[in-house]
């Protein structure tokens, strides 16, 4: 197996803790909410095998990276600047970027923004959705959607009480519920009037892609709890301001899209997936992996990995 080395890297004001393997065309992986670089197990070795330098942070406010108090500390273009920053930090002048759930939100904007430094970008689970009418989180206040889990996340400190009172229970719940192995109907994204870890039945045990090695190693990424991560939520109308410049911007340079056909959130944005043609004219693949939920580069590891190689060898092509 490719050895893998973890550093502390100084990076945009903060510190990212970040995990390399192999050497050739830099292949930059962000996970999602609520995960770590650990997420990515699966894929670092395989793709630096591949012939791919594999760089795999623990995001702002994860596991070992820095925790800035500030919500707005956390807006995308933070997110983005600290990719920018790890590039620079490692001395690449430009690489390909892969993202799952809210990694995938910072890589299509990583492309967007920055496509002289991201070549190709990567998006999983989580399509590429342009710039709406409105702010996102005013919309669903005026829609009366107040149990969607985006607003029930909005105020600090009430899904931090309750994710927080036991992280290791609060991830299986949420790995599990979110599983390809979830019972119909998928999560519609509204909260149970008992709370958001009540929305997710309690499963008999851990789903057959997850160790008590990996629950431990994921559990300890929130040692400090779950207030920073939450706080990428809180920025999303900020996000929305802040980006009023790039409304109606495409992603031209190669772009992949991948996610498990039961995965409640790619279900969720289905126009944004059916207009890819139109808002990602690089678009190389789309692809649905049958029985899997939303942790598709851990349900479906070699799939995925598979994917992202077929994926990589197009882009080394062209260059």
């Amino acid at each position: 197996m490719m050895q893998i080395e973890t550093g502390d890297f100084a990076v945009n004001g903060i510190e990212l803790r970040v995990d390399i393997a192999g050497s050739g065309m830099p292949v930059l992986l962000c996970h999602g909410f609520p995960e770590s670089r650990h997420s990515w197990r699966h894929q670092v070795s395989a793709l630096a095998e591949a012939g791919y330098r594999v760089i795999a942070p623990d995001m702002r406010g994860y596991g070992g990276s820095s925790a800035p108090q500030a919500i707005e500390d956390f807006t995308i273009l933070h997110l983005v600047g600290d990719m920018v920053g790890l590039l620079d930090a490692l001395g690449h002048p430009q690489a390909v970027i892969v993202g799952h759930d809210w990694g995938a939100l910072v890589a299509w904007s990583a492309a967007m923004l920055r496509p002289d430094r991201f070549i190709g970008v990567a998006g999983l689970s989580v399509p590429f959705v342009p710039r709406t009418a409105s702010a996102p989180l005013a919309t669903l206040h005026l829609r009366g959607r107040e149990r969607f889990y985006w607003l029930w996340f909005e105020p600090r400190g009430r899904a931090e009480a309750e994710l927080d009172a036991d992280p290791a229970e609060s991830l299986r719940r949420m790995y599990w519920g979110l599983s390809g192995a979830a019972p119909d109907p998928l999560w519609n994204g509204m909260v149970s009037e008992n709370g958001f870890l009540a929305t997710f039945p309690a499963p008999a045990g851990l789903p057959h892609w997850l160790t008590p090695e990996d629950l431990s190693l994921q559990t300890a990424a929130f040692a400090r709890g779950f207030r920073a991560p939450l706080d990428w939520y809180r920025n999303l109308d900020r996000n929305w301001a802040l980006l009023g410049a790039f409304a109606g911007a495409r992603i031209t340079q190669p772009s992949m899209f991948l996610a498990g056909a039961r995965d409640p959130v790619s279900n969720w944005p289905r126009d944004a997936v059916a207009a890819h043609a139109e808002n990602l004219p690089g678009l190389v693949s789309s692809t649905l992996l049958p029985g899997i939920g939303h942790w598709v580069q851990q349900e479906a590891p070699e799939a995925v990995t598979a994917a992202l190689v077929d994926f990589l060898r197009t882009i080394k092509a062209a260059g």
